[in-house]
């Protein structure tokens, strides 16, 4: 077995992960990605290739980064819950969290890890921080994770952490999770909010569609605080409520820009989908 592989295989044990995260100096950035809608990746769609170029930038998302993460934490807008949980299982189920979709889009699997010792990272992360959360041993995973996870990871060889969002949406309490979950990027996990960037089925292909859009590269592109203070008063922006009658898609952006550093963001993608501007961001 090739030393890379050897490797891969002794880090499913948690023991092992530990001492190679602490050893390892590759730092990862966080990241938000729009994550399509329900199982888009796995079925047929007309127009035919509607979704083929956001499922090409998802594929292309790991060869972007500095090395192969040691986990994959996902915070997903398709998890709310009163305070923060934290998916802990060893190996969570599916949540098929879709209706009105082929039989076959309801068997797919995605048999990645689950990494209860990273769970206790974020754990002890957010406590050191005084922030309210809760481990959650057998919630699985919705479509938020695992759709675009196994189109990220199709080998499913990468253990994943599933977080939810707080139901009451507060951006800034969303940033300061992000800050609070910084560190594990020196740990070599990727912190990566799942949602979508525009996500108001009204007004999919409104010809305001763009000007959100713009919005939020401008503020990507901007200095830390900038970016900070622009999406913790993100309602104010230019037709915020147009993109986002609810910002449940939104907010994990907001995770991943408080774990970011203060440099700007780079769009990995950017194109139309449903005929709307749709935008995917890595935070160096």
């Amino acid at each position: 077995m090739a030393g890379s592989n050897l490797l891969e295989e002794l880090c499913r044990f948690p023991c092992v992960r530990k001492y190679y995260a602490k050893v390892t100096t590759t730092r990862m950035p966080s990241a938000y990605i729009s994550h399509g809608g329900g199982p888009c990746f796995f079925m047929e769609w007309d127009p035919p290739h509607e979704w083929d170029a956001l499922r090409e930038a998802l594929a292309s998302l790991l060869t972007l980064l500095p090395a192969k993460p040691r986990a994959i934490l996902v915070i997903s807008a398709h998890w709310e819950s009163e305070v923060f949980e934290i998916e802990s299982a060893v190996a969570p189920g599916l949540i098929y969290d879709y209706g009105g979709f082929p039989p076959h889009t309801y068997e797919l699997t995605h048999p990645a890890p689950g990494d209860p010792a990273l769970a206790a990272e974020i754990d002890g992360l957010l406590t050191k921080a005084g922030i309210d959360h809760r481990l959650h041993p057998n919630r699985g995973w919705d479509h938020g994770v695992f759709i675009p996870l196994k189109v990220m990871d199709p080998e499913a060889r990468i253990p994943i952490v599933a977080m939810s969002v707080r139901g009451d949406l507060d951006p800034v309490a969303h940033l300061e999770l992000g800050r609070a979950l910084a560190p594990l990027r020196d740990q070599g996990v990727l912190i990566l909010g799942s949602g979508f960037s525009f996500h108001n089925f009204a007004t999919f292909g409104s010809p305001e569609a763009h000007v959100f859009d713009d919005w939020l590269q401008s503020v990507m592109t901007s200095d830390a605080q900038t970016r900070w203070n622009a999406l913790a008063d993100w309602e104010d922006a230019p037709t915020a409520r147009n993109a986002h009658a609810r910002e449940e898609h939104l907010i994990p952006l907001m995770v991943a820009a408080g774990a970011a550093d203060d440099v700007p963001a780079r769009r990995f993608f950017s194109g139309r989908v449903l005929n709307t501007p749709t935008s995917c961001w890595l935070f160096d």
